[in-house]
């Protein structure tokens, strides 16, 4: 994006930011996480994260457990070599709130990236949109999991099935889909409007993307190739803008930042009030369609 800016007209940055985030207070979206209850007792929110390979899904959790811990924290394995998958198995993620005893009533669960030649299997990534996929599963890049499999959930609950998936891309990898990942995320995004899911876009690596942001985080809003590429994006993968993130990974920091937080709050708020709504939908509507 950086790059485009240079033979363009147009400023680099907007006079105003387009999005407004409130930088200065965290406790009150911080607050708002921490007290978030599902109206039903016993329910939980489930948030799949897929995307391309190296695109960041392990490290967004990593990063929404620092913000919610105070401190850098890592429980998902990373990797820093991109265009490979790191994550392996299916995988899911409880966050604590302090005291090892009570939970977050959301769970994320990470999967095996996507990738143009191989990956995992998109009828993969349905089979986990509607809870049929057991914890530990491990991926095949050459066949999807059977009903015969020890793996596989024959009777999923409410709990099981997927409440909101949220697509994890790399801001500065873009312009560089491929016409195949592009295809197969259209083919799980659709399958997953077909279940009532709600549907997320979380682009990492802006600070990759654009000099501007990197100098500093608050501009994001303001960096006009990065709007551009965010509604151009929202245009091809049908997703609206609003519902379109861009945030900033923990990935070399060894503190906490406060901008950092703030992205990653608003990103997660909206995450956990989608899937709220979802899963209040599901409850008062005897499940979804499978």
């Amino acid at each position: 994006m950086g790059g485009r800016q240079s033979r363009s007209t147009e400023p680099p940055l907007l006079p105003t930011p387009w999005r407004t985030i409130n930088w200065e207070e965290n406790q009150k979206p911080l607050q708002d996480v921490n007290s978030y209850k599902l109206p039903t007792e016993g329910k939980q929110i489930r948030i799949l994260l897929h995307g391309p390979a190296g695109a960041g899904k392990s490290s967004f959790i990593n990063s929404v457990q620092s913000v919610l811990h105070g401190r850098i924290y890592i429980q998902a394995l990373a990797d820093n070599v991109a265009g490979h998958s790191f994550t392996k198995k299916y995988t899911a993620y409880k966050i604590d709130k302090g005291d090892q005893k009570s939970f977050y009533p959301f769970v994320f669960n990470d999967i095996m990236g996507l990738s143009s030649n191989n990956g995992v299997l998109v009828d993969d990534v349905k089979l986990a949109l509607m809870g049929h996929v057991k914890e530990g599963y491990k991926f095949s890049i050459e066949s999807k999991l059977s009903d015969g499999n020890p793996h596989y959930i024959k009777s999923p609950t409410d709990n099981d099935k997927v409440h909101v998936l949220v697509s994890v891309i790399s801001a500065d990898k873009l312009s560089m889909i491929t016409d195949a990942i592009q295809l197969k995320l259209k083919e799980i995004r659709e399958k997953a409007s077909d279940l009532g899911i709600p549907q997320v876009i979380i682009l990492t690596k802006i600070d990759e993307a654009c000099p501007e942001i990197k100098e500093d985080l608050r501009n994001v809003y303001r960096v006009a190739s990065l709007k551009n590429a965010m509604e151009k994006f929202s245009a091809d993968v049908g997703i609206p803008l609003n519902c379109i993130f861009p945030v900033k990974n923990y990935s070399e920091e060894i503190e906490i930042n406060s901008d950092t937080d703030s992205l990653i709050l608003s990103a997660l708020r909206n995450i956990i009030n989608f899937g709220g709504d979802c899963v209040t939908f599901s409850t008062n509507h005897s499940g979804r369609l499978d």
